[in-house]
């Protein structure tokens, strides 16, 4: 079972990787993540001028202490400016600096940000050059790509093209996912693709091939890794409100025979982690706005409780942080059986 893993001069022990998700994976989902067994977490999408016009956007992209490795994902649609914004992220000490060209949401394409690039292959090499030679060889720099804008065969052409740009700028690695832009998260990711891609670029020296879509547990890990022969997994909505997929996947990389339910979590340490995460967002974010946010992972992580639908619905009326006590006292005391 393969465990360690190169992106550039980084090496991580696993081959998998918490995704960046908007809306979720701030500071205090990667920190239970790490705590769970996750080796690397990437950072919501950034906009390269939330960076460079300082402020709250600078601000909210200082790394915790303890959140390393880790990788800063950039979005923008100017070459020079996303160029800055990753000097900004080298200098803020992001162990991995990343471009986004995936993002299938309107708003963001609207924008020439994200997977529209993928439309505009010149367009996005440009902003290639002008990042490597911003970065050069102080951090790795890696890429996330869709499989295409949709199934046409332009489409296909663009992300070749694209493609090969990431591998001769020098680029440490690229991470694609199995779907289309237009697709969004609608139907299944289609892993046939990645394995082409690793059969056509898999022996570029120095460049590590991440895959990603349709990863909800930890078998999934290395079920694309097998089929596909990729070297590092994306682990993205599959572990909302659920931590215990990394621990779960280092299991099978010790033991591929092993059964990862025994490793199932109790309501004790759904309780916990409940508790952890809600505090981590409560220091990062205050009181009001930790309620509004911790609701959506409650919903997530009410999947693992043996009265899922209750417990979803309560977590979906917590306005305060004695709310989510109240749920936490109420489905998840202390006095039932761990």
């Amino acid at each position: 079972m393969p465990c360690m893993t190169q992106i550039g001069k980084l090496t991580i022990d696993a081959p998998f990787f918490q995704a960046g998700l908007a809306g979720y994976s701030d500071t205090a989902m990667r920190l239970v993540a790490r705590k769970h067994g996750c080796p690397l977490c990437v950072t919501e999408a950034m906009l390269d001028q939330f960076l460079i016009n300082g402020g709250k956007g600078l601000t909210h992209a200082e790394i915790d202490p303890d959140d390393h490795p880790i990788v800063g994902q950039l979005m923008g649609s100017h070459p020079d400016d996303i160029a800055s914004g990753c000097k900004i992220l080298v200098k803020l000490g992001y162990d991995i600096v990343d471009v986004n060209l995936a993002c299938p949401v309107k708003k963001i394409r609207k924008k020439a940000r994200g997977g529209h690039l993928l439309s505009e292959p010149d367009a996005a090499i440009d902003i290639l050059k002008a990042v490597k030679q911003a970065v050069g060889d102080d951090v790795p720099l890696t890429i996330k790509l869709r499989r295409g804008t949709d199934d046409s065969p332009e489409a296909t052409a663009n992300f070749h093209q694209i493609f090969q740009a990431v591998i001769d700028q020098g680029f440490a690695g690229a991470v694609v996912h199995g779907r289309s832009v237009t697709q969004k998260y609608i139907g299944p990711s289609r892993w046939s693709f990645l394995k082409d891609l690793v059969d056509q670029y898999g022996q570029t020296p120095n460049f590590t091939i991440g895959g990603s879509g349709d990863i909800w547990d930890a078998h999934d890990i290395f079920r694309m890794i097998q089929h596909t022969g990729v070297d590092i997994v994306s682990v993205a909505r599959g572990c909302i409100g659920n931590p215990w997929l990394f621990q779960q996947a280092r299991l099978l990389m010790t033991n591929p025979d092993a059964d990862p339910t025994q490793l199932a979590p109790t309501i004790a340490q759904q309780r916990q982690v409940l508790l952890e995460h809600f505090e981590l967002s409560q220091r990062l974010h205050g009181e009001r706005m930790a309620s509004m946010m911790m609701r959506k992972f409650g919903i997530k992580f009410s999947s693992h409780h043996p009265d899922p639908t209750a417990v979803k619905e309560a977590f979906i009326k917590v306005k305060s942080l004695s709310d989510w006590h109240g749920v936490l006292d109420g489905f998840y005391a202390v006095t039932q059986p761990a």
